[in-house]
């Protein structure tokens, strides 16, 4: 399968809109009161790995000193952000996007949503290492997240596809029998597992699972992988051909 199948599942993963974000709050940077800001940095991964104290500097007191006026703690405005960096991403604006999660990793670098939509924005470039770093640090957060693992899985998949190299694919099967073991009625999940039974040539297997995913949700279904399952072994229920 082409990458960009598994880039979209991976967007399509983060595709729900917060409520939360709904909240009308407006945030600006009074003129003459904070420092420039450094529009290269702001629209990097974790504003380009500078230290919370740096992006500080980079975003100005007078941002600041608005959150803490509009939110009761910084956790709180955190969410907010990274809530609102889920609907930019949905609606096809990626740096904004990426500014958005950069200020909720800011304001709580506890915030696994921070990383995983940097995560997400970093595997939709196509740049896979910085996508299983950042959606890594998620879990490493939240480490029962069903979804993040699926995340991780998918995106080591992506890896497989261009390295061919055995761990990749072991890791990637790993991540996902553990976040259909935490959430089995993940139909997104079940499907990106079918991949992987079909790159180990299980192709019974990968049956299965494009099976167990159809019955929880028919638009979790990947057409082209069904294409190249038939391709290898008619399916055993008749259902595709």
């Amino acid at each position: 399968m082409k990458k960009l199948v598994w880039l979209a599942a991976l967007l399509l993963l983060a595709a729900a809109t917060p409520t939360q974000a709904q909240r009308k709050v407006k945030i600006k940077t009074k003129p003459g009161t904070a420092a420039p800001l450094d529009k290269a940095s702001r629209l990097l991964p974790l504003f380009g790995g500078a230290s919370a104290a740096q992006a500080e500097q980079v975003v100005g007191p007078a941002f600041l000193a608005d959150v803490a006026k509009s939110f009761a703690s910084r956790t709180e405005a955190s969410k907010f952000f990274s809530d609102k960096g889920y609907e930019y991403l949905v609606e096809n604006q990626p740096d904004t996007a990426v500014y958005r999660f950069n200020l909720a990793w800011l304001l709580d670098q506890k915030n696994a949503d921070a990383y995983r939509g940097l995560g997400v924005i970093a595997s939709q470039r196509a740049n896979n290492d910085e996508a299983i770093s950042l959606i890594t640090q998620a879990l490493a957060i939240e480490p029962t997240n069903a979804q993040l693992m699926a995340d991780l899985g998918a995106s080591y998949l992506i890896q497989y596809e261009k390295d061919k190299k055995k761990k990749s694919l072991s890791q990637a099967m790993d991540y996902l029998q553990k976040a259909i073991a935490t959430d089995p009625k993940n139909a997104g999940s079940w499907q990106q597992l079918a991949r992987g039974y079909y790159l180990q040539e299980n192709f019974a297997k990968a049956w299965e699972a494009v099976h167990t995913g159809q019955n929880l949700n028919m638009t979790s279904l990947d057409f082209q992988l069904i294409g190249d399952l038939i391709a290898k072994m008619p399916d055993p229920e008749g259902k595709f051909k």
